[in-house]
C-alpha cells in the first residue's frame, strides 16, 4: 500500500481538457473501479476507492456542476480526498441496491445499522470490522442510507495476506443479510496496492 497522497488541483484537468479526455478516461476508472468492486450478494456492492476512484468521481462533479472557481474545487478536493485508501486503511464506499423502490424503502428501514456489521477476516482469523460513516451518520432512528462511507484498518495480517494472495473474507456479520465471499487473487492485489 501506498502513502496516503490527497489529490490536488494540479491532479485535476480542467473542464475543457476533461471534456476532450472524458471518454478515455472515464473507459479507464470504469475498469479500474470494476476490478475494485466486491459484490456481496445481489443487493451490496463495497467500490474500494483509491487515487483514480476519487479523481474520476472529482472530475465527474465539477463537470456536471460546471465548477471552475479555486475555492470551489477546494472544496470538492477536500470532500473526496479522505476517501483514498492509505498504508493504515482500505476505504470503501458501501452501496446498498434495490431496483424497485418500495422495496428499497422497506429494506432500508429493515436494515438500519447494518452498515456497522461488514468486516474483513483473514483466513480463520478474528473478523475486523469496518467503521461507517466516520464523516457523519447516515443513518437515523427509522432507515440506513443506500450509501454510506467505510473504513477497514490495516493491520500487517492484513497486509500480508492481500500481499500474499491468501485467503481474506468480507462479509457481513447479519441475520438479515448474511454474506461472506472470498476476495479473488486480482482483488487482493488491487487493494494491496491501494
Amino acid at each position: 500500500m501506498t502513502d496516503y497522497q490527497p489529490l490536488t488541483r494540479t491532479d485535476l484537468l480542467s473542464l475543457e481538457a476533461y471534456a476532450e479526455q472524458r471518454a478515455a478516461f472515464r473507459s479507464r476508472a470504469i475498469a479500474h473501479k470494476r476490478q475494485r468492486s466486491v459484490a456481496l450478494g445481489e443487493h451490496m456492492t463495497l467500490m474500494f476507492e483509491d487515487r483514480l476512484t476519487v479523481q474520476y468521481q472529482i472530475q465527474e462533479m465539477l463537470r456536471i456542476e460546471r465548477i471552475f472557481e479555486p475555492d470551489a474545487i477546494q472544496e470538492e478536493l477536500d470532500t473526496y480526498n479522505p476517501l483514498i485508501s492509505d498504508r493504515t486503511s482500505l476505504k470503501a464506499t458501501l452501496l446498498i441496491e434495490f431496483a424497485d423502490p418500495a422495496v428499497r424503502a422497506l429494506r432500508l428501514a429493515e436494515w438500519r445499522g447494518i452498515e456497522d456489521r461488514l468486516y474483513f477476516q483473514v483466513g480463520t482469523g478474528a473478523r475486523h470490522y469496518a467503521i461507517a460513516d466516520a464523516d457523519m451518520d447516515r443513518s437515523n432512528e427509522t432507515k440506513t442510507s443506500a450509501v454510506h462511507f467505510l473504513d477497514f484498518a490495516v493491520n500487517e495480517d492484513l497486509l500480508g495476506a492481500l500481499r500474499a494472495g491468501d485467503p481474506v473474507q468480507l462479509g457481513v456479520d447479519d441475520a438479515r443479510y448474511p454474506r461472506q465471499v472470498t476476495l479473488t487473487a486480482e482483488q487482493c492485489r488491487q487493494l494491496a496496492a491501494a
